[in-house]
């Protein structure tokens, strides 16, 4: 079997599901934070833990988000490997925790900073590995 191009449109689907993966996350982020001083101490408190996130718009918000994903992936996976899609599409490791420190004024230390950066050289290094004279940009 013979691998698929990657294609400029291909390459802005893989953008668009990467940014809809990190907007998913900050929504879930969002509609837990209404109950971020909860605790739950029976059965029954779990419900009045539950109720307001379900009835955040956030969570809603974030559920039509991963079904959108799933379209773009869906049509990603069609067109190109498998083995070509993932490592390009893992942009959201690094945009994730960038999304939580300036919409959510998370603090991010050193260590935290250094992991991110291997894994931005994991992702470039498998991305140009698996297209190694495979992907074009036409």
């Amino acid at each position: 079997m013979f691998k698929k191009k990657v294609t400029l449109k291909i390459l802005l689907f893989l953008i668009a599901s990467d940014l809809l993966e990190t907007f998913t996350q900050f929504c879930f982020k969002k509609s837990a934070m209404l109950q971020s001083n909860f605790f739950i101490d029976n059965p029954r408190d779990i419900f009045l833990f539950l109720k307001p996130i379900i009835l955040s718009p956030y969570l809603w918000v974030s559920f039509l988000s991963i079904f959108l994903t799933f379209v773009i992936w869906s049509t990603i996976l069609s067109k190109i490997d498998l083995s070509v899609a993932v490592p390009i599409a893992s942009f959201s490791y690094i945009l994730v925790p960038l999304v939580s420190i300036f919409f959510l004024h998370e603090k991010m230390s050193p260590l935290d900073w250094t992991g991110i950066a291997f894994i931005l050289i994991g992702v470039i290094s498998v991305s140009i590995s698996s297209g190694k004279g495979e992907a074009t940009l036409s």
